[in-house]
């Protein structure tokens, strides 16, 4: 389908620059724009890009101001970034969505399902499994017994959700998540072998979150592993039994929570961050990646390093860590003239 930038800044509430009727049928970045391609700036960075780009049509910040000619029709918006993002949501969801139910999936005779529902090949819904409306099931994903998914959401291929755990309305679960495996609950005995502690909770996914692909959230010990509304998770992370993830909160790659943490709503985590087991973190608290979270923190806090710090304190312990060595060669020469 091709779009010209009236059309465009229209949906958009924006404003035209230049040629108003130019169309564009793809998305590009803005540094690999070709003509008939839309693209969008919003990081500085960029901006040297937009005076060389092939792309036909650049949506900007309503306060750009380009410094040199600018080939590309500009769109001016309060916010390119989420002006592009809205822009593909258009697209994605125009996309037609796959319904019917493949010959070769295995759905249990006691399992609810719902009206315009899609689930692919090999693909297997336990007993007593309740699917929503317009459910989308892809090959080779495994719905346990007694689990409940909610309206429009999305398991990708390969998704294990084991039994009990109740999936919200508009979810997506990517490829090769593992919803409500066992916890890690071992009791040590004395001269023999751990004992396993069953772990017979189950995961709450809300509606609105999002899961990466390879992430993995483990059932309770008792009760429920709980992941709020709008919870957005990236690949491989690793939820811990009995955690609570606040409501809109966001984690990046390989974050590891263990067990019984509390996390508030509105968080920000970078990659690798690492919470220890049974604390309290507040609510719009911000992580910056590798953190070693190993004590509560308050509401918005900013912390680094590990073990995590304020901000402030991590940014002038690594001033001072940088010149460590010609810190120690100045003690060593003053140590050496004091001995003399």
């Amino acid at each position: 389908m091709e779009f010209t930038a009236a059309q465009i800044a229209e949906a958009l509430q924006g404003k035209v620059e230049g040629d108003e009727n130019v169309k564009v049928n793809n998305v590009a970045p803005i540094e690999q724009g070709k003509p008939g391609t839309l693209s969008f700036l919003s990081n500085p960075k960029y901006t040297e890009y937009i005076y060389g780009t092939e792309a036909s049509i650049v949506i900007v910040n309503e306060d750009f101001k380009p410094e040199k000619p600018v080939k590309a029709a500009l769109i001016k918006v309060p916010d390119a970034y989420q002006a592009f993002a809205t822009l593909l949501s258009m697209y994605e969801q125009a996309k037609p969505v796959p319904e019917g139910i493949d010959s070769m999936s295995k759905i249990d005779d006691t399992a609810k399902v719902g009206e315009k529902v899609f689930v692919d090949t090999f693909a297997v819904i336990g007993k007593n499994a309740k699917i929503g409306d317009r459910v989308q099931i892809h090959a080779q994903a495994y719905v346990g017994n007694n689990v409940t998914i909610g309206a429009g959401t999305i398991i990708y291929p390969g998704v294990k959700i084991y039994h009990d755990c109740v999936i919200g309305k508009q979810v997506t679960i990517h490829a090769g998540a593992v919803i409500g495996a066992d916890g890690f609950g071992f009791a040590p005995k004395k001269g023999e072998n751990y004992q396993k502690i069953p772990q017979i909770g189950n995961v709450v996914l809300e509606d609105h979150v999002e899961i990466g692909a390879n992430t993995c959230i483990d059932r309770a010990t008792m009760g429920s592993t709980i992941i709020r509304e709008g919870v957005k998770l990236d690949n491989l992370i690793q939820v811990a039994h009995n955690v609570e993830i606040g409501h809109h909160t966001v984690m990046a790659s390989q974050v590891g929570i263990s067990g019984s943490t509390k996390i508030g709503k509105d968080c920000m985590f970078g990659g690798q961050v690492g919470l220890a087991g049974h604390i309290n973190i507040g609510d719009n608290v911000k992580a910056g990646a590798q953190a070693g979270i190993s004590g509560n923190i308050k509401d918005n806090q900013t912390v680094l390093g590990s073990p995590a710090i304020s901000y402030i304190r991590e940014r002038k312990a690594m001033a001072v860590y940088r010149n460590l060595p010609e810190l120690w060669r100045k003690l060593n020469d003053l140590e050496q003239k004091l001995n003399n």
